[in-house]
């Protein structure tokens, strides 16, 4: 009989490949706008090869995932204290962290007067609100049974537009993955425009953050691990199109009112909103 990989392994494998597929998007770097050589394009060749790498890697992940979730359900993984406090601090940070953390950014970018941390919580933001209604949509769609909601795990179980009224059917992909890959693609893209000689920091702790959220989902028992690859991608690329898009077409309508916001404070701890409607 062969010996399977421990659990350890499979889940340093599964990281591993998650981080591979997010090494091309450290290297984009959000263009700013250039009108002399007319619009930026969106989509790029490299995109191409993000998109194969991470369809490559959910479905690779398939013939996996009954695998995964049985030896992670295991009660000797489940019952370790560290590990589940770990686990569930990693998927605060993501959620509800993420809906959080960007408009707080926002607000402090705002009443300091830096544009560039305006920026950042913006676009963060925009990103985890894109990354997150796809997937929403794909959960619904696909139907998904999750590891947790039997015994007898099936990860092959797809009910057609289940997911909308079943949050059991709500399991591919990973919402968590999603908005925690969203938050660290938009980061490190805005901080290789803000702080380019700081990106080698700055992108393998987002992006090795966000990974440990999707190994903290599978680890839950609410996700398989196919379920985290394809909430890599979504997030990824819902992070790096919105924030090159933002600054290749900066006068676009979203940012223009977002951005154009006035941030008062009016206390100690309260401040005033005002939104100009003039275009």
């Amino acid at each position: 009989m062969k010996a399977r990989p421990s659990l350890s392994v499979r889940c340093i494998a599964v990281a591993a490949l998650l981080s591979a597929t997010t090494l091309p998007a450290q290297q984009v770097v959000p263009p700013t706008r250039d009108t002399s050589q007319g619009p930026q394009t969106l989509f790029v060749r490299r995109d191409a090869w993000m998109a194969l790498g991470f369809a490559g890697l959910t479905v690779a992940m398939f013939p996996l995932d009954k695998s995964v979730a049985r030896h992670i359900n295991h009660a000797d993984a489940t019952g370790n204290s560290i590990l589940g406090f770990s686990a569930t601090t990693v998927e605060n940070i993501a959620d509800p962290g993420s809906v959080i953390i960007g408009p707080a950014l926002y607000l402090y970018g705002r009443l300091s007067n830096h544009p560039d941390i305006e920026d950042l919580g913006w676009h963060g933001t925009e990103a985890v609100i894109l990354g997150g209604s796809i997937t929403w949509m794909l959960k619904g769609l696909t139907g998904r049974s999750r590891p947790s909601v039997s015994n007898d795990t099936n990860p092959h179980d797809f009910k057609f537009g289940k997911g909308f009224t079943d949050s059991d059917r709500a399991s591919f992909p990973s919402g968590h993955t999603t908005v925690a890959f969203a938050a660290a693609s938009s980061v490190t893209s805005e901080a290789q425009r803000i702080w380019p000689g700081h990106n080698w920091l700055v992108a393998p702790v987002m992006y090795g953050g966000a990974t440990m959220v999707g190994l903290a989902r599978m680890y839950h028992n609410k996700h398989w691990a196919s379920d985290v690859a394809l909430g890599a991608a979504v997030g990824t690329f819902s992070g790096l199109k919105v924030v090159r898009y933002a600054h290749a077409h900066p006068q676009n309508f979203i940012d223009r009112r977002i951005l154009s916001i006035n941030v008062e404070p009016i206390g100690p701890s309260a401040v005033a909103l005002t939104l100009s409607l003039s275009p």
